[in-house]
């Protein structure tokens, strides 16, 4: 029976919306959203930001943002962990009475993490792959910065590095706020000496260290998982742009070294010299050098001066009282030298400041705590008497960073910029992103460890295995084969478990390798040797045609199969609206422009075979 056209039609119809659905589903890189795709020739571009109130500099620290992979983790971590611990955990405030109605308001949309939540938003937003130009607006995330604030963002300004301030500054105070409720209500929830007390209904001490324990009928109880855990989590997962910085000073004249300070910051602002070229390092230095300052009065050489002084009063005063007491005063003095020059000693009288010597001191600071992701501000500006001017010096910055010391030295891979062009007055911003996907969504050991943990599942006993004596085998024929009749037998009985314990190991794919076992079966099956446990060995590896691993080389399953890729070289150079894709070349010859860097810590390689 013939079918009807319009049936075959419909047939055909359904067929190739069939295939192209599926072929879609299967390999969409590859067709439509892909990078790799070499036969197309569309433009491919990245989601923009309209530009509708000048807004250049937000837009170009929101793309620059979008482009830090640490930062997107965080706040996959933060809203995941919030959402976990419910919002009447983030809700409740300290109810101490100290905290006004306003100030209880604002602690409380902290600790909710407005900001937070709307950033996330907005990055998500910026990653994704459209199949067109696609342009978005900033707007919803403006909104959300300005409720925060109470205030307006004034586009008079246009400084992004003071945008970026703010809005590093308000995710840190929101990143803290949310610890600190956490703490509270684990505290008031949790006792902080036993769980048992707990259930029995005694009262709690709420504290901003909480310590869980497990009633066991020790005296102290055992320490909690949980505790632990959560601290774990709260230390590594922190807020990737913070870290620490420590100044100390000390006396070139009485070599005393006061206490160092430590100050948090999550952004570093690096001033420009004023000549025709530099480097990112020679900024570093201006901040990071010893720096030695005049006419600065130490307190230990004021102490000195102090009991001077005094020594010279005790000798002409005559009343035994007033001996007495400059004795007590010349002794705590020396004291106070001793242990602690800076500490205030009260009832004693210092001579005046003026007629303290003044000395020369050297001021040192150094980054005690390196965060995940370093931003940093080159401070091109020119303050004159009566006018202000933009430092147009190139400044060259390297596309991999080390920071540190030599004995701590931490490695930074350059992800975003942002430049300026114009003068200090007026101009345009624009942002570099490094196109590329984040590694830490991925899986690259699932299959090791998948093997491993059904290896230990399988013999869970810590026993070493039954070692398995050889047996004798028939002789090989004439053509050089073993007969395979016995063997068989004996294999597949005594090396059962052993096969089931160990992962399949790969199969020589090169010809060299192909040609070692060869004529290592070779060597194995001599009919002189057929009877020795090396003999038995050597069958076994001819008939399973598996090589031996070497020491050097990797057994995981996922280091064999991984390939080494090429550093990525593609960017995106994005102004508003507008974005082109360029190379790394093309941002690091950006010297006279670049305002703000991005730059990320590298994480340890942990298989030895991308290092080769």
């Amino acid at each position: 029976m013939q079918e009807k056209p319009t049936t075959v039609a419909a047939y055909a119809a359904g067929a190739s919306l069939a295939a192209v659905a599926l072929f879609y589903v299967f390999g969409p890189n590859y067709t439509i959203d892909g990078d790799e795709s070499n036969d197309s020739n569309r433009k491919k571009s990245i989601v923009g930001l309209s530009n509708l109130a000048n807004d250049c500099f937000i837009n170009s620290v929101l793309q620059a943002l979008a482009g830090l992979g640490d930062l997107r983790v965080y706040l996959i971590h933060e809203l995941h962990r919030r959402q976990l611990d419910g919002p009447e955990t983030y809700h409740a405030v300290p109810s101490d009475g100290e905290l006004s109605g306003a100030r209880e308001d604002k602690l409380r949309e902290l600790q909710q993490g407005i900001t937070t939540r709307a950033l996330k938003e907005m990055l998500d937003r910026l990653n994704e792959r459209p199949i067109y130009k696609k342009t978005i607006s900033a707007r919803d995330f403006i909104q959300a910065l300005e409720y925060a604030f109470r205030t307006r963002i004034s586009r008079n300004q246009q400084d992004a590095q003071e945008f970026l301030q703010i809005v590093l500054e308000r995710l840190c105070d929101e990143y803290h706020a949310g610890v600190r409720a956490r703490k509270r209500a684990l505290g008031s929830a949790s006792a902080p000496v036993t769980l048992g007390d707990a259930r029995e209904g005694s009262p709690q001490e709420s504290s901003s260290e909480v310590e869980v324990r497990i009633d066991d009928g020790s005296p102290n109880g055992l320490p909690a998982i949980i505790d632990t855990k959560l601290k774990e989590i709260d230390q590594e997962s922190g807020f990737p742009f913070e870290g620490k910085m420590e100044s100390q000073i000390e006396c070139q004249f009485c070599h005393y070294q006061y206490k160092p300070n430590q100050t948090a910051f999550v952004n570093l602002t690096l001033q420009v010299p004023q000549k025709s070229s530099t480097t990112l390092s020679s900024c570093f230095d201006g901040l990071l050098k010893t720096e030695y300052i005049e006419d600065f009065r130490c307190d230990k050489c004021r102490m000195q001066h102090a009991v001077e002084v005094k020594s010279q009063e005790l000798a002409r005063v005559r009343a035994q009282s007033d001996k007495d007491r400059l004795e007590q005063e010349i002794a705590r003095i020396h004291e106070a030298m001793e242990t602690d020059p800076e500490a205030e000693l009260e009832g004693i009288v210092f001579p005046p400041s003026e007629t303290v010597p003044k000395r020369r001191i050297a001021r040192h600071m150094r980054i005690t705590a390196f965060p995940k992701v370093i931003a940093i501000h080159l401070s091109r500006s020119i303050f004159d008497r009566s006018s202000s001017s933009k430092n147009a010096a190139k400044v060259s910055f390297p596309e991999r960073l080390p920071l540190g010391s030599i004995l701590s030295q931490k490695w930074y891979k350059l992800l975003a910029i942002v430049c300026h062009k114009g003068s200090h007055h007026s101009g345009h911003y624009e942002s570099f992103r490094r196109n590329h996907i984040y590694p830490p969504f991925s899986t690259p050991e699932v299959f090791s460890s998948y093997a491993q943990s059904r290896a230990a599942s399988e013999n869970p006993s810590a026993a070493a295995s039954p070692r398995i004596a050889p047996r004798s085998s028939p002789d090989p024929d004439i053509n050089g084969s073993i007969s395979t009749t016995n063997s068989s037998t004996s294999l597949s009985g005594a090396s059962a478990s052993a096969t089931r314990l160990t992962p399949p190991l790969p199969r020589p794919t090169t010809s060299s390798s192909r040609r070692s076992i060869q004529s290592t079966s070779s060597k194995h099956a001599s009919p002189s040797d057929s009877n020795s446990p090396t003999a038995d060995q050597g069958r076994w590896s001819t008939s399973t045609s598996v090589p031996r691993p070497s020491l050097d080389t990797p057994t995981g399953v996922s280091s064999r199969l991984r390939r080494r890729r090429k550093p990525m070289d593609r960017w995106w150079r994005i102004s508003d609206e507008k974005i082109k894709e360029c190379k790394t070349s093309d941002v690091l010859g950006m010297q006279r422009e670049v305002y703000l860097l991005f730059y990320e810590l590298e994480k340890p390689d942990p298989s030895p075979a991308e290092r080769r």
